[in-house]
């Protein structure tokens, strides 16, 4: 579903991607690890057409900068970046009217505002809203149209335990219905239980692609096994 075939991005004379390649099926959960500088923003907005790059992406076949692709891909954003004038409602109506989504779409988007703890907040500005009650929102937003593959990056920055619970949630029942997902994370031990397939990233490139039904350890061991732990250079 999302395939990623010898992916390169420079900025000026930095290297940022260096001829990545992955992909993630539908029904799986890939995650994305590495340290600070390795490379996975500019993978994840490579992945969602946000950026020029060297190779190819596609979302279920189709060029990851075509109108298909979109329609067919959500995204959470690191930042979140609500519509200052929009009210949270207003924020669901413009998305369902830039999807032309069916009639139906007012039902999800209730849904949505109750299990992420906004139904009170519909009338709020987007500047008014808190940091986590704007992830929250860029959260719904890329859900209402129901797309069949989600690139998370770094989604659990700034929510509550509630709207963690509840994100961690969403983001198994997605994989049930068979999407495809990709989390960029540092938090790693709250993928440590739903993960099907991991990308550990070093300087620009994949170092290692784990396998769930291969892994011999934990994710956090596959990581450190790469990036190398801190704490053994201590003394």
């Amino acid at each position: 579903m999302i395939t990623v075939f010898g992916l390169t991005k420079r900025y000026g004379k930095v290297l940022a991607n260096d001829n990545i390649s992955l992909n993630v099926g539908t029904g799986e959960l890939g995650v994305l690890l590495g340290p600070n500088g390795a490379g996975k923003s500019t993978l994840i907005k490579s992945i969602c057409g946000l950026l020029r790059f060297e190779g190819s992406v596609s979302i279920g076949g189709h060029d990851c900068r075509s109108e298909e692709a979109k329609r067919l891909l959500g995204y959470v954003p690191e930042f979140p970046a609500p519509y200052p004038m929009l009210t949270v409602d207003e924020h669901l109506q413009f998305i369902a009217k830039a999807y032309r989504l069916e009639e139906d779409w007012r039902e999800r988007a209730d849904g949505l505002l109750r299990r992420f703890d906004l139904e009170d907040k519909r009338n709020k500005l987007g500047k008014e809203l808190s940091k986590g009650m704007q992830q929250k929102i860029s959260v719904c937003c890329a859900l209402l149209p129901q797309p069949s593959a989600v690139v998370f990056d770094e989604p659990l920055v700034g929510l509550d335990p509630h709207g963690i619970r509840e994100l961690k949630g969403a983001i198994l029942d997605l994989r049930r219905e068979g999407k495809a997902i990709i989390i960029s994370t540092h938090i790693i031990e709250s993928m440590e239980e739903n993960w099907d397939v991991t990308f550990i990233m070093q300087n620009g490139r994949i170092a290692r692609e784990v396998r769930r039904e291969e892994a011999v350890g934990s994710l956090e061991d596959a990581y450190f096994s790469i990036i190398g732990d801190p704490r053994e250079d201590v003394t």
